[in-house]
Parts: C-alpha cells; sequence; structure tokens
C-alpha cells in the first residue's frame, strides 16, 4: 500500500513539473522595481533540516522581465482574476489568505470530509502545520534574490488583505509561499485519504489562484510555487520522521472513517 502511495505521488509531482503553465516561465530575469526590498520571513524548518530545505533560486527559473510576453500575460490573468473582487469568491480569497490558528485545515476540511482540527484530527493537523514551515521555508531564497514586486503594488490597487500590504510591499512574490504551502497540504492530504484526491488537488489548485484573486501574486508566482510544493513533499518522503508523522495520521483518519489501514 505504501509503495503504490509513493507511486501515486510521483505521478502528481511529474504532472505539475510537466504541466504546460509550469514550462511556460519565462526564463529571463526579472528587474526589481525601486523600492520593492524584501524582508522575506525565513519559517523555521520543521521535518527537514537547514541544508535540506528546497533551494528555490537554484530549482527555479527567474519570473518574466518586464519587456516579456510571459510577463504581459501575467498582467492578462491578473486583470481576469482581480475582476473577481466583492465577489463569493474574493471572500474565499480573503479566508485562504489566513494560514494562522488552524485556519489552513478549517480551508481543506470541507475537501477532505472531515474536520481538520487541533481537536478532532491532533495528528493531521501537527503534520500540517509542520509542513507548512517547510513549504514556506523553501521559497525563501528565490523570493529574496528576485525581489518581485506584487500585482497590488504594480497597479497600486488594493488587495483583499489591507491590513497585511506593508509588510508584502518588503516581500519578494516569487515564488508564491502560500501555494507552496496549500499545493504540499492538498498532495499530502491526498496521500491520507486517496479516496478524495481529485477533490483535495482541485481545492489545492484553487488555494494558489487564491492569491492571483487577492492581488498578492502573478500566475508565474502561483506556478513556481507549486513546483516548490511538490518538491517539497517530495523530499519529506525520504525522511523517517515525515513517514511515521505521516503514518500516524493515516491511522488516525482511518479510525474516524472506520476504514481500516491495507
Amino acid at each position: 500500500m505504501r509503495s503504490n502511495k509513493l507511486n501515486q505521488l510521483a505521478l502528481l509531482v511529474s504532472l505539475i513539473v510537466l504541466s504546460p503553465s509550469i514550462l511556460a516561465l519565462n526564463k529571463t530575469a526579472q528587474q526589481s522595481e525601486p523600492g520593492n526590498s524584501v524582508k522575506t520571513k525565513v519559517y523555521k524548518p520543521g521535518y527537514l533540516k537547514k541544508d535540506q530545505v528546497i533551494n528555490s533560486l537554484a530549482l527555479l527559473p527567474a519570473p518574466p522581465a518586464f519587456d516579456s510576453i510571459s510577463f504581459l500575460r501575467d498582467k492578462a490573468v491578473f486583470d481576469q482574476e482581480y475582476a473577481k473582487k466583492n465577489s463569493a469568491r474574493w471572500q474565499q480569497a480573503i479566508n485562504d489568505a489566513h494560514l494562522n490558528d488552524g485556519n489552513l485545515g478549517k480551508n481543506f476540511s470541507a475537501a477532505f470530509g472531515l474536520e481538520i482540527s487541533a481537536k478532532n484530527t491532533p495528528e493531521t493537523y501537527t503534520l500540517l502545520d509542520t509542513l507548512r514551515s517547510d513549504s514556506g521555508a523553501s521559497t525563501s531564497s528565490a523570493k529574496v534574490h528576485y525581489q518581485r514586486i506584487r500585482p497590488f503594488a504594480f497597479f497600486n490597487k488594493q488587495s483583499c488583505t489591507p491590513e497585511k500590504e506593508p509588510r508584502l510591499r518588503q516581500s519578494g512574490s516569487y515564488p508564491s509561499g502560500h501555494t507552496a504551502i496549500g499545493w504540499a497540504t492538498a498532495l499530502v492530504l491526498a496521500e491520507i485519504r486517496p479516496d478524495r484526491v481529485e477533490g483535495l488537488l482541485k481545492r489545492g489548485y484553487e488555494f494558489g489562484q487564491s492569491r492571483l484573486i487577492c492581488g498578492v501574486h502573478w500566475q508565474s508566482d502561483v506556478d513556481a510555487g507549486r513546483i516548490i510544493g511538490a518538491s517539497v513533499v517530495a523530499r519529506l518522503h525520504t525522511q523517517p520522521e515525515f513517514k511515521q508523522a505521516l503514518a500516524r495520521a493515516q491511522a488516525e483518519v482511518a479510525a474516524l472513517i472506520n476504514v481500516p489501514l491495507k
């Protein structure tokens, strides 16, 4: 059973890496806007040691340059997604923006088919919380290096989280940390509940797209974030501590839904 799940994971990682939107990432250098200095928070590693955290700068191509066709795509997609401002989808983007206090689990609970919380699913909750640290830390090197300006600042518009804008203006846009966390979360939850894989991956995809609707990321940021999220999960499968935590979460959920582990 474990071998089958690992094979499923490898397929999922391959699909996201080979998707057309990822291959469309332009490798020309992104120039920083004046005054867009970066003070990106480096998350404390979870299951990964400091030297094991994914090096996003080494892994990813550079974000699109301002004069590239790829950046025209970024701007066109921004216009399309930001037009959802003040809709129900905008409200979902606001909910997805908040990662603290167990909110990440709440935003995946419907797709998971169970309430993910410290009280109801402590093993799963702890697994996701630790995974969040590894995923967030893995976006740091590229964020700091490229210092990419965020859409709301570029266009002088309001994001879906105006209270966070002062900090976001000082934080690099590429790649999207929220997307990396959301995609890694979806992949791991799909291993815990493979019967819900489609819904969980759809929720993970929507989680990333919320960052465009919110006005805080470009599409190329989000595409790159998914590469980081998948890479983090692949590396975590080499870590005994993660595999043990995953097994505990699988047993916990199996007991809650009364399905024996195979």
